[in-house]
């Protein structure tokens, strides 16, 4: 490989090039420093570098394969990581300017997990302020561009992981996920992204408000971004907290018992992304694959209109100021229906949140009957494709154009936390592109702690769909 195809291999094929020796871990992090270098005026994905650091750590990791040091799964390949996660010795922000010079003195536990595997961190990547955006974008870094078309983002939060990943600046990157943060900008940049189920990562470290919580936050979730769904695995086996132990695969792809919630009338789906997943569920089905299609939980889809969008405003409210809490206060019985959720969720009582979380133990509960029956369900990410930027407004005043009319914006969490807020996990791969160029993604969801069930089925989507594609920019 030249320098420049080896920042386009999947990260499991740049580790073999190591082993190999037919790359030094300082050239490969060379290579993927002149991609961003190459792209970072057009993309604008990796924020904050530490380059002299990583050149230490990729120098002594030749220096120990020479010696025949055994080393561990990730030794020398570089990569970069989400600004929302703690960085000793690197400027680490959360995407909040009160945070513009803040340098952690300790690493997120993920951070130092990846660290102690071998991985060679470089850069942080591109986020909105405290992970509370559909976009990457804030006042210091700006915005990150989507490599399929500049002129939209990539999704958000975790917007400059997946761009990142998406043009081979990083072959492996960790996001964040509450709302849908790392799905979203998989779906909308055209990579991998997988959200584990809850609390099998840990969270310690994550920058979601100051100071730092020392508590982890309700349905956020931190996984890997990848190019494939092979590096998704790998990267995954490094998070996993050494005190959880998540369930064996139920069966090779092709023999788990599939289901399809491919739309709703509740979140219709634009045309152009409604047709995209039902060519990769139609070519699931011509390889012999039997897709149940009529299958759903023993509760409505709007439930995550009452039930798990009102959590997940209660998880996010400590991020908000002493001034923005009043003002929802204020707002609790706003006219505009999204606007009055915000509110409401934002600013409820602990009585309210316990209702709530109890009504959520029912639905946990019809999951898991439902996955007595069925290994994964497959389900879209989002309602449409990656929009243009978006400077006015904020996640609950925004409105989006779309087939079915002038939609708000908060709506594109939908499909993604209808999921995460019963705390199952999915895995997000390239089901295919729209005519106009935009990639789909589709969601593969599976029971509580059955992350190796939806990783293989994953793999299957993987091969029928074609998965990733190197991006125009490039």
């Amino acid at each position: 490989m030249t320098s420049n195809d080896i920042t386009l291999a999947s990260a499991v094929d740049q580790l073999a090039a190591l082993k190999e020796r037919s790359v030094s871990a300082v050239e490969l992090l060379d290579a993927h420093v002149a991609r961003h270098e190459q792209l970072h005026s057009s993309i604008n994905a990796v924020v904050t570098l530490d380059l002299d650091r990583a050149r230490a750590t990729a120098n002594a990791i030749d220096d120990a394969r020479a010696r025949g040091d055994v080393l561990h799964s990730l030794a020398g390949l570089p990569m970069t990581v989400k600004d929302a996660l703690a960085t000793a010795g690197v400027r680490s922000t959360g995407g909040a300017i009160e945070l513009v010079d803040h340098v952690p003195d300790a690493d997120a536990d993920v951070v130092a997990a990846v660290r102690a595997a071998g991985a060679v961190v470089w850069g942080k990547s591109n986020l909105p302020r405290w992970s509370g955006d559909i976009q990457a974008r804030n006042p210091m870094f700006g915005a990150t561009n989507n490599p399929w078309d500049v002129t939209r983002g990539p999704g958000g939060s975790s917007g400059g992981a997946a761009a990142g990943v998406a043009t081979g600046m990083t072959p492996l990157e960790i996001g964040t996920d509450i709302g849908g943060s790392i799905r979203l900008p998989a779906h909308f940049s055209g990579v991998c992204g997988h959200k584990p189920s809850y609390g099998i990562v840990s969270q310690r470290g994550y920058i979601d408000r100051w100071p730092t919580a020392k508590v982890d936050a309700d349905i956020n979730g931190v996984g890997p971004l990848a190019r494939r769904v092979d590096d998704l695995e790998l990267l995954l086996d490094v998070l996993v907290r050494p005190d959880r132990t998540i369930d064996s695969v139920r069966g090779s792809g092709t023999s788990l018992r599939v289901a399809a919630w491919l739309d709703d009338p509740a979140c219709p789906l634009n045309a152009d992304v409604a047709a995209v997943l039902e060519t990769a569920v139609g070519a699931i089905e011509s390889s012999g694959i039997n897709v149940d299609r009529t299958a759903r939980p023993d509760h409505p889809f709007t439930d995550v209109f009452s039930i798990g969008l009102p959590l997940l405003m209660a998880t996010l409210s400590p991020g908000r100021t002493d001034a923005e809490f009043d003002d929802l206060t204020a707002r609790r019985s706003d006219p505009d229906p999204t606007m009055r959720m915000r509110a409401s969720g934002s600013t409820m009582s602990h009585r309210e949140w316990v209702y709530l979380a109890e009504q959520r133990e029912v639905r946990r509960d019809n999951w898991a009957r439902f996955f007595t029956h069925h290994d994964v369900l497959l389900a879209p990410v989002a309602f449409s494709t990656a929009f243009a930027h978006v400077e006015e407004g904020n996640l609950y005043t925004r409105r989006l154009p779309g087939d079915h009319g002038d939609r708000p914006y908060a709506e594109l969490l939908s499909w993604t936390v209808q999921f995460g807020y019963v705390h199952l996990p999915s895995t997000v791969v390239p089901a295919g592109w729209t005519p106009s160029g935009l990639p789909v993604g589709i969601q593969i969801i599976g029971p509580y702690l059955g992350d190796r069930t939806t990783l293989e089925f994953a793999r299957v989507v993987e091969s029928i769909t074609g998965g990733w594609r190197v991006p125009p920019v490039v």
